[in-house]
């Protein structure tokens, strides 16, 4: 998409899907920087976006050193409360809560014969930021620029230097699989890539940073190309992007990484509250093959007294990819079955492709209007040479009119007959870009951005035509500001091995750091279920099964451990490509166990669910790497197999096939009650738990409220408060929140309910100032768990 500003200059404009209208709009060009420093030829613009948030950008032409963010920042810039003075030293640009100073250079001597042949030609600029304490937070060293060719375009490999100290910790950065939390000292290539080794890689070119004493800063590398980042490896964190003309990032500065992450959601936008059902059950398989198959799981799930949400109907439930349509052979009554989940209480999520089969009805249409991925001659790329599924042309989600037709497609063909909500597969996209061209540009230059735009024009599309109905979209993956769009994110099609599972946990900590809440797993994994033999003892009988053949006998155990897992992060959905994925097909030893963890997690909603109006409020996720609770404490650093769910609960899953006890570091600063037992602890040490099958480590932090829903069968059900309880050790507070679940009214002052629940210790008391949401007394709900 391309915009002339004022001053002829041809900026690309940031796709921004608005707060209140929710719908995509060309942003203005921005408007003239603080200042344009020039640094012997480099050219420096500084554009402070809030008190704590500054962008830098650096070219040698100064109108691309002037020009807008690219795709995924939607915030205006915002200079008050900044200051601007030149000394001896720079260029020093202060606020409230950080300084920025560009370093004066002196003009360059000339060139001595070593640095003739070994110094950049670029024209060196660096610069620091520190805190409102004068603590240097970060230190840019150095800026590169590389002449090369892309994809036939002339362009640059783009790049920028920082120091990096001994103690630094490094986090996010989107979701990789590769089984550690921490980033530091590797090479991670921020790039989607569902072909990843490890399992799909997704970008969000976000990156928080812990130096190890409770300080923070976080930087938004602004180039949608892909990208290498080696944090904190050899004394330096380094970016490179493959295409660009300019260097661009934004800082953000907070003294906990909540105000980061609050940068972060006022920047690239708000997280929004998803419909309370996204917080229940999400049943799935690949795939429901009949509308009979898919209503007898529906119907099992209420006949064995189980709780569940939504059904999930996933591909080839079409005539022909592409086509946009239900086979009625095999669904002959959408309308209906979608009738009946209600009349259970259940709501129903559809998965659709982003692909068009070339025989498929609107494949000729889309190609007339060039809405189609394309090569360097214009002809649409149809498939490519990689994997065997990937037949079909990808719709270009660049373009706004193929977004509106792809909506209006969906909401005629597929709402139209009774489908809540969508789930967007291969928003990577699945068929790569690379080395082919949307419509605003080369693929490699905006490799990245395609979940973003993808997800936005849905997003847009039912804030429009849906406007009382709250919106929730299934992705596989992400981008710079794409919580905006009220998307679930997952982690793609997971093998069902033990190993995949101990990948799952840093994986969504990493993605959940990256300033995105609302993640999960294909409980089970997603792939055939096949692993190597057990090593140990099998813990759950697998008789009865049919969710695996007879050579994985240890998969109904792997499949308990990943479900309990489950239930204590952001979202529930069972998922996988095996004969059966419902609770009661992986045998009569399993589904009790199973029964269990799933009423547990209907009677934490209440807790969620107010997790999750915090994060619409505050940006922060609530699925939680111990570094952002406990900052002071340096052993929990490079923690990636335990974490926090919400303020309250310390998780700990079991990951290991025949594990029946596992070691739990409880971080120092308080103490801790172990879930189970009320036992209470002493932070600052490491326990070994007894993990048999029926439970994992759960502690909860002394200083806790955590309210207990009494059961219902979905969250269609109004539910009431079972039991608030207190861990006794601290001060506490809870906002206890409660509204409708599914329309929109939760953004406005009367839409929702909330209490401020306040325990005080020493007096031993828990008071509201607000009735409960529910309507009940708090008198005779309150159960003080352990003692003091």
């Amino acid at each position: 998409m391309i915009c002339k500003g004022k001053s002829g200059l041809v900026r690309k404009t940031a796709f921004a899907l608005g707060l209140s209208s929710m719908a995509f709009a060309a942003a203005s060009a921005s408007a003239a920087p603080m200042a344009l420093l020039d640094r012997n030829g480099s050219r420096v613009a500084v554009e402070p976006y809030a008190e704590n948030i500054v962008r830098v950008t650096i070219a040698l032409d100064p109108e691309l050193a002037s020009a807008a963010p690219g795709e995924g920042p939607n915030a205006q810039p915002n200079a008050e409360g900044w200051t601007h003075r030149a000394d001896t030293t720079g260029d020093v640009f202060a606020s409230s809560a950080l300084t920025l100073t560009v370093d004066a250079k002196p003009y360059p001597p000339a060139p001595t014969m070593m640095e003739r042949y070994f110094a950049p030609s670029l024209p060196p600029v660096s610069l620091s930021v520190k805190d409102a304490d004068g603590a240097v937070l970060a230190r840019m060293t150095g800026w590169e620029m590389a002449p090369v060719t892309v994809n036939g375009e002339k362009t640059f490999k783009m790049g920028a230097s920082f120091e990096a100290e001994a103690g630094e910790h490094y986090y996010g950065l989107g979701q990789n699989q590769e089984g550690m939390l921490d980033l530091k000292g590797r090479q991670i290539d921020c790039a989607h890539n569902y072909d990843a080794p490890a399992g799909e890689t997704v970008c969000v070119p976000f990156m928080v940073t812990s130096k190890g004493n409770g300080k923070f800063w976080g930087i938004v590398w602004d180039n949608p190309a892909r990208t290498t980042v080696w944090p904190g490896l050899h004394s330096s964190t380094r970016f490179q992007s493959q295409v660009g003309e300019r260097v661009s990032f934004f800082v953000i500065t907070g003294k906990s990484t909540d105000e980061l992450y609050a940068g972060y959601a006022k920047l690239t936008g708000q997280t929004p509250l998803p419909p309370k059902a996204a917080f229940g059950l999400i049943q799935s398989k690949a795939r429901y093959e009949t509308q009979k198959e898919l209503m007898d799981v529906a119907q099992g799930y209420r006949q064995r007294g189980l709780p569940l949400d939504v059904m999930v109907l996933d591909w080839f439930y079409w005539s022909r990819m592409g086509q946009l349509d239900i086979d009625r052979t095999y669904f002959p009554d959408p309308k209906g079955m979608n009738d009946q989940l209600k009349a259970l209480g259940m709501r129903s999520i559809i998965s659709v492709w982003p692909r068009f089969e070339r025989e498929s009805r609107y494949f000729d249409m889309l190609s007339t209007k060039g809405w189609l991925l394309k090569d360097k001659d214009g002809n649409v790329v149809d498939g490519l040479p990689v994997r065997s599924d990937r037949a079909g042309a990808l719709i270009d989600s660049t373009n706004p009119e193929a977004r509106e037709w792809f909506w209006g497609k969906l909401r005629d063909n597929i709402a139209s007959e009774g489908f809540d909500w969508f789930w967007l597969d291969e928003t990577e996209p699945d068929l790569v870009p690379d080395g082919y061209f949307y419509s605003i540009g080369s693929g490699d230059r905006y490799h990245n951005v395609f979940p973003l735009v993808h997800t936005s024009g849905v997003a847009a599309g039912v804030e429009r035509d849906r406007p009382n109905f709250r919106n929730l979209i299934l992705s596989r993956a992400a981008y710079l500001g794409s919580q905006r769009t009220g998307s679930l994110f997952w982690s793609s099609d997971v093998k069902s091995t033990w190993e995949a599972l101990r990948r799952q946990v840093p994986a969504g900590l990493g993605f959940t750091a990256s300033g995105l809440a609302y993640w999960g797993s294909d409980i089970g994994g997603w792939q055939w279920p096949s692993g190597p033999k057990a090593e140990h003892p099998i813990l759950v009988d697998p008789a009865g099964a049919t969710a695996m053949g007879a050579d994985y006998p240890d998969y109904p155990e792997l499949f308990v451990r990943w479900f309990q897992y489950s239930v204590l992060t952001p979202t529930l959905r069972i998922h996988g490509q095996r004969p059966g994925t419902a609770l009661w097909e992986y045998g009569s030893a399993a589904e009790p166990i199973l029964a269990d963890w799933l009423r547990l997690r209907y009677s934490l909603i209440p807790y969620l669910y107010s997790l999750g109006r915090g994060t619409y409020e505050t940006g922060a996720p609530f699925m939680r790497g111990l570094f952002m609770d406990f900052p002071n404490d340096p052993k929990v650093g490079a923690i990636g197999d335990q974490y926090m769910l919400g303020k309250a609960f310390l998780v700990a899953p079991v990951t290991e096939q025949g594990q029946t006890k596992r070691s739990v570091y409880l971080p120092a600063g308080t103490g801790w009650y172990d879930y189970w037992t009320n036992q209470r602890f002493e932070g600052g040490q490491t326990v070994e738990v007894d993990t048999p099958i029926e439970r994992i480590p759960v502690f909860v932090k002394a200083g806790s409220i955590v309210p207990i829903g009494a059961q219902v069968p979905s969250t269609a059900t109004k539910q009431a408060i079972e039991s608030i309880r207190v861990y006794p050790g601290a001060n506490a507070t809870f906002t206890l929140y409660d509204d409708d679940g599914t329309t929109n009214a939760y953004r406005g002052k009367s839409g929702g309910k909330k209490a401020e629940l306040v325990w005080d210790d020493a007096a031993g008391k828990l008071t509201s100032q607000q009735a409960l949401p529910t309507g009940q007394s708090l008198n005779g709900l309150i159960r003080i768990m352990g003692a003091q």
